[in-house]
């Protein structure tokens, strides 16, 4: 009996030991992570002020009141059955042609394009005729060569590079409109109250040289000067070419050149669905010729 005290004492003394030093060697352990992790938030804090730093000086960040959002227009070519107004494009191709293609260009759309939507083959070619492009193949001397394009040239850019059209734009530089309104929040909405949205600087705004005030461009002050203005061009059609006929003609067909497959996918759209409606209906005709039998049966029991 004698034996198993000492050991039930040895025990407790060695337990009482472990306590002891568990307790005097987490404190330090504590402190150690409490000094770490004051330095991590340190090192986070200067991280974070360095990186709003950066994104200040380098990604400036355009405030709500620095722009407006346009409003939206009941476009025709919005639904979910509704097609583009092919007149309004080609009336539309006609501004583009006569007033934007002056800077901007379309290095997505090809002349062959236009076949078919708005104008005939014969026309294309002749249109297409009136420009000269590069030829792809030098001649027999090895020299590249002009000739006149065809309707499988895309439509030829106003400058030959950035560098020109920059030089010829005070620095500015024109962008490409083929995709412009899928490239621009708002889309044609963007694009019309763009065009009919110059008007005067307000009292207070600081205009830079050589801006023009538009309160839908982000931060009010673009370098284009109002594009239009009522009988700037002459449509074929006869249609009045007021201010605001000519920005709804010319945003329809730049979302026409964003989607010139639009109609034909509604198109396929519609027809799919056709198919697919008479696909589920055949689809619950065979599921009920084949579980009706199985569900409406009784099944009793015969005890014999």
């Amino acid at each position: 009996m004698a034996s198993l005290s000492r050991v039930a004492s040895l025990f407790r003394g060695r337990v009482a030991q472990a306590r002891s030093l568990s307790t005097q060697t987490a404190q330090p352990q504590v402190s150690n992570l409490w000094r770490g992790a004051m330095g991590l938030c340190g090192v986070g804090a200067v991280g974070s002020a360095a990186a709003l730093a950066y994104t200040e000086v380098a990604m400036p960040v355009y405030a709500e009141e620095e722009f407006s959002h346009p409003p939206h227009y009941g476009w025709d070519h919005q639904g979910y059955t509704e097609t583009f107004d092919h007149a309004s494009i080609r009336r539309g191709y006609e501004v583009y042609k006569q007033v934007c293609a002056a800077c901007h260009s379309l290095d997505r759309i090809a002349f062959r394009n236009l076949i078919g939507e708005v104008y005939t083959e014969p026309e294309v070619k002749a249109m297409a005729a009136e420009y000269e492009c590069q030829d792809k193949e030098p001649n027999d001397k090895g020299d590249m060569f002009m000739r006149p394009c065809k309707p499988s040239d895309y439509m030829p850019a106003p400058y030959a590079n950035e560098n020109a059209s920059r030089a010829a734009n005070d620095g500015a530089y024109p962008p490409d409109l083929s995709v412009i309104v899928k490239a621009r929040h708002g889309g044609e909405d963007y694009v019309f109250s763009l065009l009919t949205g110059y008007c005067d600087a307000p009292a207070g705004y600081d205009l830079p040289e050589g801006k023009n005030f538009n309160p839908y461009f982000v931060g009010s002050a673009i370098g284009m000067a109002a594009p239009l203005y009522d009988e700037i061009i002459e449509y074929e059609d006869g249609t009045p070419a007021t201010t605001s006929q000519l920005a709804k003609d010319v945003s329809v067909f730049l979302a026409w050149t964003a989607m010139p497959e639009h109609d034909e996918r509604k198109r396929m759209g519609l027809k799919a669905a056709f198919v697919m409606s008479l696909l589920m209906m055949s689809a619950l005709y065979l599921k009920r010729h084949t579980w009706a039998p199985l569900k409406s049966r009784k099944v009793i029991y015969n005890r014999k």
